[in-house]
């Protein structure tokens, strides 16, 4: 059979390399790797084949391609013990990866054998495609896996569980998957139909399922502002009981920014749980941060103290855009220089990053220049750069702000043509993305910056910095 041939079939399958998670453009693959990890380990469902699933595409998306076969091996292992019932069903998802990973590793032998599996069970299911079934299991796998991309996707995520529970409406897991799918809907577009949504659900998930900590920290963060203290009460039943370390993170993140040592106290216990998890090391940071902000005293002890747990992140996500970036505003304190550095290192790595991550390098530099440099005028060249970048996110919301700040600087000092100019740019790259679909035009991170600057970044030569 032709590679061409074999590509069509492919395509066809309904699996990680055919749903579109947009992993390279919104978040790098190596941090939903370490998410995922946990995710594996401490799931409350019989979903974890599905997670190790997608822990394969993302070991592809890294060229780990032996570390993607085991994953997908582990998988099997665990359908066949915990879903022997329906395992065909099950193992759909897994086949199709399965039939991916070898078509990238170009044996086509083996392509051909796990498609033929594939072909075998959907003919068995009476399904209208010879390469994929739109079954409740393959629905719920797709939304399980949308949520772990990202609850960004809460709202794609929900209409998975939906049609799932439409064929088996009694699924325990589908019910919590579409309670969870609520919650991360609101986080994104926190609007009254998705909070009700959400409180709603979950409160039901809980009132069956006592045990599921996940559900107990979603609820109560509904409820911070509604109900405070029943949300307390159920973060303490978690803070106390729960051994996932990603409840734990999220149980910290409840009591920020107002009560510092609570979340401090939460944050070491989960990472005596597990200290190789880079996120807990990173929101430990990040405590120490805001205590910085307010101490009057003992200043070098928590700045201290934030650093090294910045490193530590650092150490365990060495590719971590966000730790480098708040290490840098920390040995900032103290060097300027050093903070700048570790800004044009990241510049050398901008390709490679994520839309979000693009943002972020350009915002913080921006503030570097704007807040502590007082130049003005650089600070609008980097606030410009990042906010080109078309993708809705929270950085770019802040871009925005920034922008905002420096018209008004122009405009207080008299500069009044460019504060215009400021204002004018903002609204011309308002929705750029609309124009990008009708134009077909590819704005990438810096785009701006190069077409500024003849094709080149008008920096100094950038110097490795040791972290």
């Amino acid at each position: 059979m032709s590679t061409l041939r074999l590509k069509e079939k492919l395509q066809a399958l309904q699996c990680h390399f055919t749903w579109d998670f947009e992993i390279r453009d919104k978040v790098d693959a190596f941090h939903i790797l370490q998410t995922l990890a946990v995710r594996i380990e401490h799931t409350h469902y019989q979903n974890q084949p599905t997670f190790l699933a997608m822990q394969a595409y993302l070991c592809h998306l890294q060229g780990q391609y032996e570390d993607a076969l085991q994953s997908l091996r582990e998988a099997e292992e665990i359908l066949q013990r915990d879903h022997p019932d329906n395992f065909s069903r099950q193992v759909l998802v897994i086949y199709g990866n399965y039939a991916w990973i070898y078509y990238h590793l170009t044996h086509y032998d083996l392509v051909e054998l796990y498609l033929d599996k594939v072909s075998k069970i959907c003919s068995a299911l009476n399904s209208r495609s010879p390469y994929a079934a739109l079954i409740p299991e393959i629905r719920a796998q797709k939304g399980w896996s949308l949520l772990a991309a990202g609850f960004r996707n809460g709202t794609e995520a929900t209409k998975c569980f939906q049609m799932a529970l439409r064929e088996d409406e009694a699924n325990e897991e589908y019910v919590a998957g579409l309670a969870i799918t609520a919650y991360a809907a609101w986080t994104h577009s926190p609007c009254s139909v998705y909070w009700e949504a959400a409180k709603k659900k979950l409160g039901t998930i809980i009132h069956e399922q006592q045990q599921n900590y996940e559900a107990k920290v979603y609820l109560a963060k509904i409820l911070k502002t509604s109900d405070r203290q029943q949300a307390e009460t159920l973060l303490e039943d978690v803070v106390q009981n729960s051994l996932n370390p990603e409840v734990l993170r999220n149980a910290a993140k409840f009591f920020l920014p107002k009560f510092l040592e609570k979340s401090i106290a939460i944050l070491q216990r989960a990472i005596s749980l597990n200290p190789n998890y880079h996120l807990l090391h990173y929101d430990l940071g990040v405590c120490y941060k805001l205590q910085l902000e307010e101490a009057k005293s003992g200043r070098r002890e928590i700045l201290a103290a934030a650093i090294e747990a910045f490193k530590k992140a650092l150490q365990k996500d060495p590719v971590s855009v966000f730790s480098k970036l708040a290490l840098a505003e920390m040995y900032g304190e103290n060097t300027p220089d050093y903070q700048e550095e570790i800004y044009l290192n990241l510049m050398s790595e901008m390709p490679s990053l994520s839309k979000k991550c693009q943002q972020a390098v350009y915002r913080h530099w921006g503030d570097f220049l704007f807040y502590k440099q007082k130049s003005v005028q650089e600070a609008a060249q980097m606030y410009k750069a990042g906010f080109v970048i078309p993708d809705k996110t929270q950085e770019r919301q802040q871009l925005e702000k920034r922008l905002e700040e420096v018209a008004a600087a122009f405009q207080q000092s008299s500069q009044t043509t460019e504060a215009e100019a400021i204002h004018d740019f903002i609204q011309e790259n308002e929705r750029p993305w609309h124009r990008m679909k009708s134009t077909g035009r590819n704005n990438r991170a810096g785009d701006w910056r190069y077409r500024q600057n003849g094709g080149s970044f008008p920096f100094p030569g950038h110097t490795k910095a040791s972290f």
